[in-house]
């Protein structure tokens, strides 16, 4: 056995202990920092050749692996933009250079531009609504843009549809008359029921509904401006009708017939023209009853907070309770997640041992949920990092000896010549 062999082998225990020290010191040291993923140091034998009586000692080789798609534990924070996932998937955030990364430490909050960034200044990436509902592409971080949650300037929406649903009352009698869509002071009509909808600055505007019964089965529905009503009497109004519709109902079902309208266009007073779905309206014997009555459009309304879903969609929450969808978080994931390359700031970056980036939405595929208000805790643990400190230390101690050994020996074949 060689000497010289014996002391290089000590060399390299030493070597991967201190290696694996240096992963239990940078384990310690982010113990409490979120989405942090443990690190260990993984030996292997290097055995060289040897033949007859001789033997030449080997030594130790290090790797470094990463426990990146262990789950740490969940914290849970007062904080809306606080974000972990609850299963697999990374957040796709960006560096000031527009470089794409992945991290599972979601502690974002709004920087001066309302962009949410984490604690090491990278920016939460995810599509935007403003073309309506997004759609991930899926290999790739094409059509990302950063998540802003700046509250913007008061909105308001003009009302573009709507959905009635009433019965009407089969008993009624026929109404024989002066109809509603006359618009005369002898106007007559059945039943009668008022809207709020808004015009394209978010002002209300009422209409006013009528439902006359003119023969057996068929009802005539009548629409009018609020505003232009005869104080007292309604009929008759300022402006003729805006718009007017016949009804059709089966004697036998009391649905509407196949041929009958079953929806009214109105156009709103300074507004957009209203398309209001009647297909649900019915003609039973029973009193007047409306069962739904609903219109899109707001008024001018101010954002208030953001609400994060667990599909990672964000929305704006206006002071009117109203919900508007924004943007929607996108989540992404390789085949090998312990494979990636980890940087600083809690992030990593694909390679070709990781696998492709595939990005999707929370909840979807393989991807886990999105929790707003909480953090992933880094998923060190204290006690196992202490055990492994010992253990190197002793290894360290051990190998340092076979060295000194060596060096003994070489000393006593250099004083043999002497």
């Amino acid at each position: 056995m060689s000497l010289y062999g014996m002391m290089r082998t000590g060399v390299s225990g030493m070597n991967a202990q201190a290696a694996r020290l240096g992963t239990v010191a940078d384990n310690i040291a982010n113990a409490n920092t979120t989405g942090y993923k443990r690190s260990s140091a993984e030996f292997s034998s290097l055995v060289l050749p040897s033949g007859g009586g001789s033997y030449n000692s080997g030594g130790v080789s290090t790797s470094v692996r990463y426990a990146i798609s262990q789950e740490g534990a969940l914290q849970f924070t007062t904080s809306i933009t606080d974000l972990a996932i609850g299963g697999d998937g990374f957040f796709v955030v960006q560096d000031s250079s527009n470089v794409s990364y992945l991290t599972r430490a979601g502690s974002f909050i709004p920087d001066s531009d309302g962009n949410l960034v984490n604690a090491a200044g990278y920016q939460l990436m995810g599509y935007d609504y403003a073309n309506g509902t997004p759609t991930p592409v899926v290999n790739g971080f094409d059509g990302l843009v950063p998540i802003n949650v700046l509250q913007g300037a008061l909105q308001a929406d003009a009302s573009t549809t709507g959905v009635f649903t009433a019965n009407l009352n089969s008993d009624a009698a026929i109404v024989t008359g002066t109809l509603p869509s006359a618009n005369a002071a002898t106007s007559q009509y059945t039943h009668k029921s008022s809207l709020v909808v808004y015009d394209d600055l978010g002002g209300e505007v009422l209409l006013d509904f009528y439902y006359t019964k003119t023969a057996a089965d068929t009802w005539e529905v009548s629409v009018f401006d609020q505003a232009g009503a005869t104080a007292g009497t309604s009929f008759p109004y300022s402006s003729a009708a805006l718009s007017t519709v016949t009804l059709n109902f089966d004697p036998t079902t009391g649905d509407l017939t196949g041929a009958s309208t079953s929806a009214i266009t109105v156009p709103v007073p300074g507004g957009q023209n209203l398309d209001i779905d009647f297909a649900a309206m019915t003609q039973l014997a029973y009193e007047f009853n409306v069962g739904d009555a609903s219109v899109d459009g707001n008024a001018p309304s101010k954002v208030v907070s953001v609400e994060i879903t667990t599909d990672g969609t964000v929305y704006a929450k206006y002071e009117n309770g109203t919900l508007d969808p924004k943007f929607k978080i996108a989540l992404a994931d390789v085949q090998s997640p312990d494979q990636l390359d980890p940087l600083s700031g809690n992030v990593f970056a694909q390679n070709s041992e990781s696998g492709v980036v595939t990005t999707g939405f929370a909840g979807s595929g393989n991807f886990g949920d999105i929790i707003s208000g909480a953090l992933e805790s880094s998923n060190v643990d204290i006690a196992e990092e202490l055990t492994s400190m010992i253990e190197s230390q002793r290894s360290y101690t051990a190998n340092s000896k076979v060295f000194q050994t060596g060096s003994d020996l070489m000393d006593v074949l250099v004083n043999l010549k002497r």
